[in-house]
């Protein structure tokens, strides 16, 4: 079976583009209105996935070459997942999913733009462990906010220091779960078949 390297996840096919800047417009969309909400930490965190996204078109300065649609919608997947089944899908799950789909769309456009040059199983790995670091950081950013401003981030009033621990080690399990997922998901998908007349190299 062949294999796909990084340089084989750029599409410049237009059907793919065409449906990767749909997903691209949708999340610019949820970017301005989480800003008009307020809720600046998730507009910042979406801002990111859409920055990620448009790094291939603006490098080539081509807006044919995009990374595969199901990269972008999975990265976006906690925007897709909150506004259609947010009872059914922890959003710490969700979040994390999409923590893992933004780290391995930093991990290949590492080895496109960079020196940096990483197998599939080492991309992988990556994968779950900025998923798992993206969680601990998380954590103690929460925990240094509450104890500086007074917040409700992590610290609870009225909530026991072991009902805290025991929803971040659940917390933690979901991030572990995520990028387990991502890494699973992205293996499957790295080493398909080559993808016949919709995936192709970069126009140099």
């Amino acid at each position: 079976m062949a294999e796909l390297s990084p340089q084989d996840l750029l599409a410049n096919r237009r059907a793919n583009a065409a449906v990767a800047w749909l997903f691209v417009a949708f999340l610019g969309a949820v970017v301005v209105e989480s800003l008009l909400d307020g809720d600046v930490p998730w507009a910042l965190f979406v801002f990111g996935i859409v920055s990620c996204c448009l790094i291939p078109p603006i490098a080539y300065r081509d807006p044919e070459t995009m990374l595969p649609w199901e990269v972008v919608a999975l990265a976006g997947l906690p925007t897709f997942g909150q506004a259609v089944t947010p009872a059914l899908i922890p959003g710490e799950f969700l979040v994390y999913i999409s923590v893992a789909a933004l780290a391995l769309v930093v991990a290949v456009e590492l080895d496109l733009f960079t020196e940096v040059q990483m197998t599939i199983g080492f991309a992988i790995a990556f994968v779950v462990v900025v998923t798992l670091a993206a969680a601990g950081v998380g954590a103690v950013v929460r925990w240094r906010v509450d104890l500086l401003f007074d917040t409700t981030l992590l610290l609870e009033p009225g909530v026991s220091d072991q009902t805290i621990h025991d929803d971040l080690m659940i917390e933690f399990i979901y991030s572990a779960l995520a990028g387990l997922v991502g890494g699973f998901i992205f293996q499957l998908y790295f080493r398909r078949p080559a993808m016949d007349d919709r995936i192709v190299g970069p126009q140099q």
